[in-house]
C-alpha cells in the first residue's frame, strides 16, 4: 500500500536550505549594516554642507552681516525642520539657540546618536565653521562639539 511516486521535501532536504539560507544572511546582514553607517555619514556631511551655505546666507540678508542660530535659520526657511531638530539620519545636529549668533564666527556639528555596537549609527563626529571646511574625527561622545578644534578635514 506504500506509494512510490510520493512528492515533497525530506527533513534533511528542507534543514540544509534552511541552513545556506542562515549562512547568506549572516555575511549579508553586517554588509548591509555598514552601509548604513556610511550613509549616516554622507547624509551628516551634506547636512552641514547645507547648514553653513545656509549660514552665509543668513549673513548677508535676514542676519545684518551676523550669522544666526539653528532657530534663526529655520524661521527664515533656510533649512527644513527636520534639519533644524534635533536628530536625522542617526546623528545628533547642532540645534536651538546655538551656534550662539555673531558676527565673526559660527560652529555646526553632528555626532552619532550610537557609536559602537551593532546598531552603530555612525563612527565618526562631524563639524564645520565660517571657513566652510568640513572636518571629521573619530566618535568620542554622543554629544556635538561647540568647536571644530581636533577635527581632521574631510577630503574633497
Amino acid at each position: 500500500m506504500t506509494n512510490k511516486n510520493q512528492k515533497g521535501f525530506s527533513l534533511i532536504e528542507l534543514l540544509i536550505v534552511v541552513a545556506i539560507i542562515g549562512i547568506i544572511a549572516a555575511i549579508a546582514i553586517p554588509n548591509l549594516l555598514a552601509s548604513r553607517r556610511a550613509a549616516n555619514e554622507g547624509s551628516a556631511q551634506q547636512s552641514l554642507r547645507t547648514m553653513a551655505s545656509a549660514e552665509a546666507t543668513y549673513q548677508a540678508t535676514a542676519g545684518n552681516g551676523s550669522y544666526g542660530t539653528v532657530a534663526n535659520l529655520v524661521t527664515q526657511n533656510l533649512v527644513d525642520s527636520v534639519l533644524g531638530g534635533r536628530v536625522k539620519s542617526g546623528k545628533n545636529f547642532t540645534t536651538g539657540a546655538a551656534p550662539a549668533a555673531s558676527t565673526t564666527v559660527f560652529v555646526i556639528a553632528a555626532a552619532p546618536v550610537t557609536s559602537s555596537g551593532v546598531t552603530a549609527t555612525g563612527t565618526r563626529e562631524f563639524c564645520i565653521d565660517q571657513s566652510g571646511v568640513l572636518g571629521a574625527k573619530t566618535a568620542a561622545s554622543q554629544t556635538v562639539a561647540t568647536s571644530c578644534a581636533g577635527f581632521t578635514a574631510v577630503g574633497n
